[in-house]
């Protein structure tokens, strides 16, 4: 059986359209901005906090569009699934690592994809975003 980490994730765009990737210090995979709920915290809180922590982007809960909850395998534990609930930040926003990231790459979904992205967003986002329509990317 596997092991189970529930987590709050957001996918947030730059003004070139392109998707906002972390990497944790001591990982090798990207990812999106997130984490673990702290006690009491709802999904949408989590990702709030998360996103300010990590990439100093500071949104109200409020704003935040609920994309999905999907189950992947996680990044960087072995025999270990993620249940992560995504929203999507409206708006267009600049952001810089902090916390515990070591790097962020804004990521051209419309170009190849690297290797090293975390299995959420392979196999989960990155379809979900390209079957919406192209209007349905965050504007500016």
């Amino acid at each position: 059986m596997k092991n189970r980490i529930v987590v709050s994730a957001v996918c947030v765009f730059d003004d070139a359209g392109r998707l906002l990737t972390v990497r944790k210090r001591g990982t090798s995979m990207f990812m999106h901005p997130g984490g673990k709920p702290e006690a009491g915290e709802t999904a949408v809180q989590t990702a709030a906090r998360e996103l300010a922590e990590e990439v100093g982007i500071v949104v109200d809960p409020r704003e935040l569009q609920l994309m999905g909850v999907w189950i992947a395998d996680a990044a960087n534990e072995a025999a270990t699934d993620i249940e992560a609930t995504v929203f999507l930040a409206p708006g267009t926003w600049e952001a810089h690592p902090s916390a515990e990231i070591a790097e962020i790459r804004w990521l051209d979904l419309d170009g190849e994809l690297p290797g090293d992205l975390a299995p959420l967003l392979t196999d989960h986002i990155l379809p979900e975003l390209a079957a919406r329509p192209a209007g349905a990317r965050p504007e500016g």
